[in-house]
């Protein structure tokens, strides 16, 4: 059993999969992925996210704004806790800090991030952070905002151990996306090495960022496959122990279990 923590199901490139969603979530199903959290980036594209994979049992969702929608208002406290109040979203987010570009909005990013964390509080669930070369003000606006108190994950983690560990403290899980097996990524595998099994979470982010071998082309659930086993190889660990331990931390975080367990559903 396998879960898909972290996957964008509205925005996937569904050629080889003739267009249809379901038949790429069966795809996913038949390669052990068992449920899935499809994440939100924006709230205009919200309620048509939600619609989209509404059919599905085995699909919670998420909402918020993610740091690189410059464009986008500010959301409020309220709109978060009144739109997380829906029972299939399990989470705030994504948010966070992304100063890979540089940090020209970076006060408005801290903002959004703010708000995000006091909503998380409010309706009492856990964040979804993405943090890119913001690590010094992502720890500390967690730290400050009591973030703790929800938890949450570090999604598509790509930073080092002394930043893991901080962040664990704070409460929250390391997720690991298909980056972990690019030939860039040593430094990332001896992270993938040290997190406790009780905090570790997997994902694809997909579309984006596909594991090995299929580096550069489009990303979906099923090739959380390839994730996992590269990173029981890694451990020196069983795929089945793998699957088993990170989807009860999904559980336990997110705090939802399907109400269908299958290996095939169609709308």
């Amino acid at each position: 059993m396998l879960i898909d923590s972290h996957c964008h199901l509205d925005m996937l490139d569904l050629a080889e999969f003739g267009g249809d969603l379901a038949s790429a979530l069966g795809a996913a199903r038949a390669a052990g992925v068992t449920h899935f959290l499809c994440v939100a980036v924006d709230l205009e594209r919200w309620p048509a996210m939600v619609e989209r994979v509404a059919l599905f049992d085995d699909v919670s969702v998420s909402v918020g704004v993610h740091p690189g929608h410059q464009e986008a208002p500010l959301p409020s406290i309220d709109l978060l806790v009144d739109m997380a109040n829906d029972d299939r979203v399990v989470a705030i987010g994504e948010t966070g800090l992304d100063y890979h570009y540089g940090a020209a909005h970076a006060k408005r990013q801290r903002d959004s991030f703010r708000i995000h964390a006091r909503a998380a509080r409010r309706a009492g669930k856990p964040l979804i952070v993405h943090t890119r070369s913001a690590r010094d003000d992502t720890l500390q606006i967690l730290e400050e905002e009591g973030a703790a108190e929800v938890g949450g994950v570090l999604h598509c983690f790509t930073e080092d151990q002394a930043m893991a560990e901080q962040a664990m403290e704070l409460g929250f899980l390391i997720s690991l996306s298909g980056i972990v097996t690019f030939r860039n990524a040593a430094t990332l595998r001896e992270v993938a090495l040290s997190i406790p099994s009780h905090r570790l979470l997997l994902e694809t982010d997909s579309p984006y960022l596909s594991p090995v071998p299929y580096r550069g082309k489009p990303n979906h659930p099923a090739r959380l496959l390839q994730v996992a086993e590269f990173v029981a190889n890694l451990r020196g660990e069983t795929l089945e122990a793998l699957g088993k331990y990170t989807s009860d931390n999904f559980f336990r975080l997110f705090g939802r279990r399907p109400r269908v367990e299958t290996t095939e559903r169609h709308p």
